[in-house]
């Protein structure tokens, strides 16, 4: 930067500037004690100041650096160095740990020893018959019942799930898409169960279908359904739980597929410009249901890459959300997410090396601002963690909270000639992705044979559409999984513990195992609350959520009276597959 536009500690002057109208909303959150305290200092007792940057008016500072105002200012368009002038002096991020195994009733009392510990939120992870859509009694379920997450079949067991714990008072997100739906009813239900208004929910749904198709591969039917249900969520959420965000599209799952850093950011980005797409071909305003989408990242080992990727998305999201979907709200541009640590960056070998991964990887998100973070647990690659080692990943991130002074300053690393130049860098492979994925849905909107447009949404939904049927997005994900795979075997890239350094003191990690008892006493409690309902209401409901399913109403209502029948999830999928057919993904080779 030019030496006479200076990093000063001093304020600078009053001026037409980015600075001051920084410092104004600084000021009025002071005053409105949003900031924890006015008195920041160093270890060695230095006071620094809650952002750093250029002085001078805009157009010194433009003349002086040029693309300054690609940079800007925290709380200010494009929102490059984050969405609040106060950083994490006004709040810092939500510590929100990834949790769930066994039963409702397990889980139950770790979340209760990860609020205790001080976590700011919970997170919840389902086993695989619960986010397959399956009951733990089918015999899909045989075997998976409680072993990678928790086994919620009705809203008796979120009930459970939840107890002693007010869902008026915590933020849940609840980390499923194929039967995100019908799920998030059981929660609606199991709150009204404990007298709290579900209109004051807070919390995240995942919801996000397509990087199932992309990535994940937990989906339940064709992609068109889907995104009606989609849309119906967005739709209830909006006009009756609007703290509730209805859709949290997930970057993870496709970073850990073996995509880059830039597919990661673009094929996510455009996955959210797809469901804003969604949501104005419904007739929604942008202004009123974008601030309900928010977004899930990987935060991976190469640390200056992903704090970039992070600036990246926030600039593009805002950008394109004002210039392309005309938002006009600062709301409605912000780009707010959640990270996780890289679980396919953790080893088996050495496993304790994983608790220095984590930490670098979670500090990494902190520094490109992320506003709620889970961190993986130094075992997750041998099992689900244990309650020790989840009080690791947990101290993990309190550690970085309260001793290192990252939460001081506003995107302290904002300026950096290296930041910038990678964010820039990753900003513009991403909007080539885009034009790729933009220009596949053109195609696809070309009439067919009988006239009609194939995909009407909009050009990024039609275009990740037809990416999805053309196996597109997994063969790029795959390309970039190989070359990264072939230069680990190589020894190009390195791995401490796998391809280099292996020398080590053997010692043996105690290991969470969920006992198959567990899937026994679950199935046998399904069994029991299936024979104590009253089987003509049950069915009654269902039946009419079929009806439903064949019109153009919004399914939440009736999905909710089925839930409140003790409908269980299984058999509100099942009555949907009968309607709406089951997705086989095509054979490539």
């Amino acid at each position: 930067m030019n030496t006479e536009i200076t990093e000063s500690l001093q304020p600078a002057e009053p001026a037409k500037s980015g600075q001051s109208r920084w410092q104004q909303r600084y000021d009025a959150a002071l005053a409105k004690g949003l900031v924890r305290t006015a008195d920041f200092t160093t270890l060695s007792g230095v006071q620094v100041d809650p952002v750093y940057g250029p002085s001078g008016t805009d157009e010194e500072v433009a003349a002086a650096i040029p693309g300054f105002d690609r940079i800007g200012w925290p709380g200010e368009f494009p929102f490059t160095r984050g969405l609040h002038a106060t950083g994490y002096r006004g709040r810092p991020w939500t510590i929100r740990q990834f949790a769930g195994f066994g039963n409702a009733e397990q889980t139950n009392e770790r979340y209760k020893m990860i609020l205790a510990r001080g976590g700011g939120g919970l997170s919840v992870a389902f086993d695989m018959p619960t986010l397959m859509g399956r009951d733990s009694d089918e015999s899909l379920s045989l075997g998976e019942v409680g072993h990678c997450g928790v086994a919620i079949d009705s809203a008796a067991d979120m009930e459970t799930l939840f107890k002693d714990i007010p869902l008026g008072d915590v933020t849940t997100s609840m980390t499923i898409s194929g039967p995100a739906v019908p799920v998030f009813c059981m929660y609606i239900v199991a709150a009204e169960r404990q007298g709290v208004d579900p209109g004051l929910l807070n919390g995240t749904l995942q919801t996000d279908i397509f990087k199932e198709y992309i990535a994940q591969k937990e989906w339940l039917f064709e992609p068109e359904p889907h995104l009606r249900l989609i849309g119906d969520l967005m739709e209830y959420c909006t006009a009756n739980i609007p703290a509730y965000k209805p859709l949290s599209v997930s970057g993870y799952h496709i970073r850990e597929a073996g995509s880059t850093a830039a597919q990661e950011l673009a094929f996510t980005l455009a996955d959210g410009f797809g469901y804003v797409e969604l949501g104005l071909s419904r007739g929604m305003d942008v202004d009123v249901f974008a601030p309900g989408l928010s977004f899930f990242f990987d935060s991976h080992l190469d640390f200056f890459e992903e704090i970039a990727k992070f600036r990246a998305a926030r600039r593009i999201w805002a950008r394109w959300m004002r210039d392309t979907y005309h938002a006009k709200t600062d709301k409605a541009q912000w780009l707010r997410f959640h990270t996780q640590t890289a679980g396919v960056s953790l080893t088996a070998q050495q496993p304790i090396n994983n608790v220095v991964r984590t930490a670098v990887q979670a500090l990494a998100a902190v520094l490109g601002g992320t506003n709620s973070l889970h961190t993986n647990a130094l075992d997750e690659t041998l099992a689900l963690p244990t309650e020790q080692s989840a009080e690791v990943a947990l101290r993990t991130q309190q550690v970085i909270m309260e001793e290192t002074g990252v939460v001081n300053v506003a995107d302290p690393l904002g300026g950096s000639w290296y930041v910038e130049a990678l964010t820039d860098r990753i900003e513009a492979e991403a909007e080539l992705i885009f034009d790729k994925i933009r220009a596949m849905g053109e195609l696809g909107r070309k009439p067919g044979l009988d006239g009609s447009i194939e995909h009407p949404v909009g050009p990024m939904t039609s275009g990740i559409l037809r990416g999805i049927e053309d196996g597109w997005f997994m063969s790029e994900i795959a390309d970039a999984a190989f070359t990264y795979q072939i230069s680990l075997e190589k020894g190009e890239k390195k791995v401490v513990g796998v391809n280099c350094h292996t020398e080590s003191v053997s010692s043996e990690l105690e290991i969470l195992r969920v006992s198959h008892e567990v899937e026994r006493e679950q199935v046998s409690m399904l069994v029991n609350r299936k024979a104590a309902r009253d089987e003509a209401t049950v069915t009654a409901a269902v039946r009419h959520l079929v009806e439903v399913a064949g019109t153009t109403q919004n399914m939440v209502p009736a999905m909710l009276d089925a839930v409140r029948a003790e409908a269980t999830l299984g058999e509100i999928c099942n009555a949907l597959r009968d309607v709406w057919g089951v997705y086989r993904e095509p054979a490539r080779f």
